[in-house]
């Protein structure tokens, strides 16, 4: 603490004097406690902080789930219906390369004397011995 010669050849600035010393090391130690103290008073923050967040993660990854889980859902319907709708085209194709003859009426003429519509007397349908 007190000024040395050698200091001095060695370029190195003077001690200075012990009550400027006090002052700063008083000055210094205020400060920290002021600023520890203000941080110390935040760590209830920073906690209620970090449990939101582990709180909100564990709720995300639930979300993720259960969304998972009906995206998956939703696939696996929309494969059904594909397939159904699928296996619903081949069997109209089918059925279309064979088309059924459409079923014919018999109409009559009208009597001209009361203009009525004409009447339907017999619905023929096709025989079997007629279809291919």
């Amino acid at each position: 603490m007190w000024k040395k010669e050698e200091d001095a050849d060695l370029g190195r600035p003077p001690v200075s004097s012990a009550p400027v010393t006090m002052a700063t090391y008083t000055d210094a130690m205020s400060a920290f406690t002021k600023n520890a103290t203000a941080f110390i008073e935040q760590i209830p923050l920073f906690t209620k902080a970090r449990d939101s967040y582990e709180q909100a993660m564990r709720v995300s990854a639930e979300l993720r789930g259960v969304l998972d889980a009906g995206d998956e859902s939703l696939r696996s319907l929309m494969a059904q219906m594909e397939q159904a709708i699928n296996n619903r085209v081949e069997k109209s194709t089918a059925f279309d390369k064979k088309k059924p003859e459409l079923v014919k009426a018999d109409i009559t003429k009208p009597d001209k004397s009361d203009g009525r519509a004409p009447a339907v007397n017999e619905l023929s349908y096709p025989k079997w011995s007629d279809l291919p």
